[in-house]
């Protein structure tokens, strides 16, 4: 009997082969190693595709967050225009320019929780190599820079650059980060290792580029700043951080599974979608209720909940009543329970009573 070759695979025709279209798999390229999560900027549940320009650090398109230390210059949104394989990026365009002052920060970032990163030793002498690809669009030729900050006490930072050849041109880009075998790292539900696109770093966050240095650092004084340009615009789709020193096809993940995933750091209540059935409960007052709603996935932690503008439509026996904004009367990671009063009209306390969004939405958060 003829024994197949490592990582020998059986083809349609009875053939042995070791590559499926030039491809090899292995341990390091098999699903789940890209660290990212909706990195090829499909889910925006709190935006729709809607351009904002956020005046202190927030979150835009899912589980990337806009970091603002000072004066926002730029707008973010959710576009369709993408690489080939691709159909939609992130669009990041200067509104104001301005030199950075001292304390200056903006950049875009994704926070990657402990878990997710947790076999990568970090901050032990086993410490593996990562590799960020990416595909990266920009109006400005030159120099750029890219970072990774240790999530726990934000004390660790390698400082990179990459280039843009050709301005308006989708390029695609490899870099590749040392594992830093200093420091602690979070490999629980906590922030474990952040990556940043940087467009304007002040002098404080300056440091030597491609060394591992002790403290908060974003990139070097040699980089320049987008921001320097006014309408200048930068656009990111397929990123990818996984293990190792060598950048592997991206890692395409179905849209529902992508969304749960997404869910676990937040959870969209009414929005775009119409009309949404939240869940079932009683009148705790002949003016108040309370419902429950068992959340789609395992969130990281408990929510918090932030409303925007909401209707909620509150049953009542033969009828219904317009409820006010809710809040959160208790929350696990796995449900929560909300009260909401109505500010005209009465109910019989105890009667039971469901819940819909027909208007605004409300999140449910718990980012990193």
């Amino acid at each position: 009997m003829s024994t197949l070759a490592t990582n020998a695979i059986t083809d349609a025709s009875g053939g042995n082969t070791t590559t499926i279209n030039g491809y090899t798999p292995t341990m390091s390229n098999m699903a789940g190693r890209n660290r990212l999560i909706n990195s090829d900027m499909r889910i925006d549940q709190r935006n729709a595709g809607a351009s904002v320009t956020p005046s202190s650090s927030t979150y835009t398109l899912d589980r990337w967050r806009v970091g603002v230390d000072t004066t926002q210059r730029m707008s973010f949104q959710q576009v369709a225009d993408a690489p080939s394989g691709f159909t939609n990026s992130i669009l990041c365009t200067v509104t104001t320019d301005g030199s950075a002052s001292a304390s200056n920060l903006l950049y875009l970032q994704q926070n990657i929780e402990g878990f997710n990163i947790s076999d990568l030793g970090f901050g032990t002498a086993s410490a593996k190599s990562v590799t960020v690809s990416f595909w990266v669009k920009s109006s400005v030729t030159g120099v750029k820079s890219i970072s990774l900050i240790n999530g726990t006490g934000l004390n660790r930072a390698y400082c990179t650059t990459y280039n843009i050849n050709a301005a308006n041109t989708w390029e695609y880009k490899t870099v590749t980060f040392p594992g830093d075998t200093t420091g602690t790292w979070a490999t629980g539900n906590g922030n474990g290792l952040e990556l940043h696109f940087n467009f304007q770093v002040g002098s404080t966050y300056d440091t030597t580029l491609n060394t591992w240095a002790a403290g908060r650092f974003y990139s070097a004084s040699s980089v320049p700043d987008i921001t320097d340009t006014l309408g200048a615009t930068i656009n990111f789709t397929g990123v990818q951080l996984e293990a190792g020193s060598v950048a592997t096809p991206f890692e395409h993940v179905d849209y529902g599974e992508m969304l749960r995933r997404c869910q676990r750091y937040c959870v969209l209540l009414g929005g775009t979608d119409g009309e949404t059935h939240v869940g079932a409960g009683l009148w705790y007052a002949t003016t108040a209720a309370v419902y429950q709603m068992r959340l789609p996935v395992e969130m990281r932690a408990a929510p918090v909940l932030t409303n925007v503008s909401p209707t909620v439509l509150m049953y009542i026996q033969g009828g219904a009543l317009f409820g006010d904004a809710p809040t959160l009367n208790t929350a696990s990671k796995s449900s929560v329970e909300f009260y909401t009063p109505v500010s005209s009209g009465s109910a019989t306390a105890g009667f039971g009573t469901s819940a819909r969004y027909t208007a605004g939405k409300s999140l449910l958060t718990s980012e990193l």
